[in-house]
């Protein structure tokens, strides 16, 4: 599909907005909504975007995209019915942001690699929310391995964190050591739970931070071994099912028998 010029862009863009005004005053649900009752929908929008890009389903994308879109346009139009701010607010306070931060573009800062961008990217972020930690603009509801990923970049952005990988992977190491320490499947003996949940953490944090070095995202990465993982074990599901077998009946050696078949999938 080729791309539409800005004038296009413009158009459709501002047909979005006129819908919007016409179904905040015209449609009974959506004259009901308020930000609150929005925000749990925008969240599974999100997830839904998520799950498109890792199928690489790009016509779902864009109708993603597009559902996003109207939320940004929804909560904007719901904040200008009591003059908080517009949805020209939204977009020049963004514009505004970007100019700020990119000062190798806007301005006369030199940059040599994506890494200065992001570290001037996070002086520029402290000194503009008047943050007292470098690590204070953190989400706190964030799930816990993005939140990880989250911490170590800013600090990666002052300049706290390890010069090589193979230091990296020398810590991972020794988190595996230090919680095998405390759960020892080779013991049988009673262990302490929650020195073995902080040792697990530990060990966890360090697997993302070495993740990060080696270019991989560790969100990612974990929820393609989930659809992967369901993929699999739903084909193990109907196949069995199908050959007259429940799993309440089948041994672990008969399921491994179809789970065996999926890896060939």
């Amino acid at each position: 599909m080729p791309e539409s010029n800005r004038d296009e862009q413009l158009k459709a863009f501002g047909r979005l907005l006129d819908i919007m005004d016409d179904l905040r005053a015209k449609c009974p649900w959506d004259k009901k909504q308020t930000m609150e009752s929005l925000r749990h929908l925008s969240i599974e929008e999100v997830y839904e975007l998520s799950d498109a890009i890792l199928e690489n389903d790009m016509e779902e994308v864009s109708k993603e995209l597009g559902d996003l879109m109207l939320h940004i346009v929804f909560y904007a139009k719901i904040a200008s019915e009591t003059s908080q701010f517009d949805i020209a607010d939204v977009l020049n306070r963004i514009c505004e942001k970007l100019i700020r931060r990119h000062p190798h573009i806007y301005g006369d800062v030199d940059v040599n690699s994506a890494e200065d961008v992001n570290r001037n990217w996070e002086l520029i972020k402290l000194k503009e929310k008047g943050n007292k930690s470098t690590l204070g603009g953190v989400p706190a509801s964030l799930p816990a391995m993005v939140k990880a990923v989250r911490v170590q970049d800013k600090a990666r952005g002052v300049g706290f964190d390890w010069e090589k990988k193979e230091q990296v992977w020398e810590k991972v190491e020794e988190e595996m050591q230090e919680f095998k320490d405390e759960f020892n499947v080779a013991e049988d003996k009673e262990i302490d739970r929650e020195k073995a949940e902080a040792e697990f953490g530990d060990l966890l944090f360090s697997l993302v931070n070495y993740s990060r070095f080696i270019g991989i995202n560790p969100e990612t990465a974990l929820e393609k071994t989930n659809k992967k993982f369901i993929k699999r074990f739903n084909y193990l599901e109907s196949e069995s099912k199908k050959d007259g077998k429940s799993f309440g009946e089948m041994s672990l050696e008969e399921m491994d028998v179809y789970w065996e078949r999926a890896k060939k999938l």
